[in-house]
């Protein structure tokens, strides 16, 4: 019931920025041919009410076809922000035409008869309303050259200092990846490709920081021969991210969720891959040892948490160098700083950086900033370092502005 509210008020809110937009098109076209603003208006309304028509629909459709029922979603959200951003724009321009009209309407400094006359206005301004629409045109032209990103792997190497680090470590190599969401996978070429970037790295270690799937372990099935390839000497472990739990889809029964779940959890087992949940384990090299810990998702926002970071240390050799891989990173400030002090490094995902923004170097902006203090890369507290991986794959907008996907190869020293 509290999702039909919503999403009958996103389309209210969609409607009214649509009538909202449509005033500062009458005004750029306004020294236009009658034929041109015919032509104009018709396209526009015709989009706009296409766009509404499959919003009400969507929730009763069930596309076989991921590559269209993303590209339709995205398309359609792209035109929703492309014109909040245009609207922000013609905002500041009727505030300044409401104060100027305030302004005028109690100046006393006019003779009587001064100023505007009766029925006259103040006009739109033309220059904002053409600046509204670069602006939201420039959002909607980024977000379609992001559909020729979702594949383009990016290599990050970093490398990390500890003190703590056993000399038999140094030089440790990790490949970390996040976040493959293979149920928004619609090129397995691509996806190959990016796993053949990670083999030709060779790594000793390879860790997986969450959301193997977007909701079903099904998602995984045309893709269990290129990720059972993903495998290191010292071994493949994974976690499970907030995704995999199944709580963002409808399920007949508890039991059929439940089922999901195990079943995911045997397609871990059945790609090599060691399935950490809330536990922990030794890795050895030259009988010197360090401890790896991984726990199921643990939120510090709104997300769901179902993992236990103090069952999962027990056990571990305080004197140890320890690896944290949990999934969602707001857990390093909500408990590993608070709690854990000793946990040298904590690896997760989650983010994607948003999909969205801008990293040159220098500056970093990207929208989930402002949901997370620690959104992506390498963040140091103390004695204690993080590292968020801005994810492999991708989940809701097909592509990528900015925030490409990643592979990061970390080397410890």
């Amino acid at each position: 019931m509290r999702n039909s509210v919503f999403w009958w008020v996103l389309i209210v809110f969609m409607v009214i920025i649509d009538f909202y937009f449509f005033q500062a098109l009458r005004t750029i076209t306004q020294t236009s041919s009658s034929r041109t603003r015919l032509i104009v208006f018709s396209s526009y309304w015709t989009i706009s009410a296409a766009a509404i028509v499959v919003l009400v629909l969507l929730p009763y459709f069930n596309f076989d076809n991921k590559f269209f029922r993303n590209t339709l979603f995205a398309i359609i959200a792209g035109l929703f922000f492309a014109k909040v951003l245009a609207s922000a724009v013609f905002l500041i321009d009727d505030v300044r035409r409401g104060v100027q009209w305030i302004a005028d309407k109690l100046s006393f400094s006019r003779a009587e008869g001064e100023g505007y006359q009766a029925g006259e206005r103040i006009s739109r301004s033309v220059f904002l309303s053409w600046t509204g629409m670069l602006l939201g045109g420039g959002l909607f032209g980024s977000l379609v050259y992001g559909f020729t990103n979702k594949y383009r792997y990016q290599l990050r190497r970093i490398q990390l200092a500890f003190e703590k680090l056993p000399a038999s470590f140094k030089g440790l190599k990790i490949v970390h990846i996040s976040d493959i969401h293979s149920g928004s996978f619609t090129d397995k070429h691509a996806v190959q490709k990016g796993v053949d970037m990670i083999l030709l790295e060779e790594p000793d270690l390879i860790l997986f920081t969450g959301d193997l799937v977007n909701d079903r372990s099904t998602e995984m099935d045309n893709f269990m021969d290129v990720f059972s390839r993903v495998k290191a000497p010292m071994g493949v472990y994974s976690i499970l991210g907030n995704h995999d739990y199944g709580d963002y889809t409808q399920w007949n029964s508890r039991e059929e969720k439940y089922a999901n779940l195990e079943r995911l959890k045997k397609v871990h087992a059945d790609l090599g891959w060691r399935l950490m949940l809330d536990e922990s384990t030794q890795l050895e090299k030259n009988g010197e040892r360090i401890s790896l810990i991984g726990v199921q998702n643990i939120s510090g926002k709104s997300f769901t948490s179902y993992g236990n970071l103090q069952k999962a240390y027990e056990g571990v050799d305080a004197s140890h160098f320890k690896i944290l891989m949990s999934h969602d990173p707001s857990h390093w400030d909500a408990e590993v700083r608070k709690s854990y002090t000793d946990i040298d490094l904590m690896l997760s995902g989650h983010t994607h950086g948003f999909q969205f923004g801008v990293e040159i170097p220098g500056f970093r902006w990207s929208p989930v900033q402002y949901m997370y203090k620690q959104w992506a890369g390498h963040y140091v507290a103390g004695g204690q370092q993080l590292y968020i991986n801005r994810g492999f794959g991708f989940i809701g907008y097909p592509g990528r502005v900015g925030i490409l996907p990643e592979i990061t190869v970390i080397e410890l020293i």
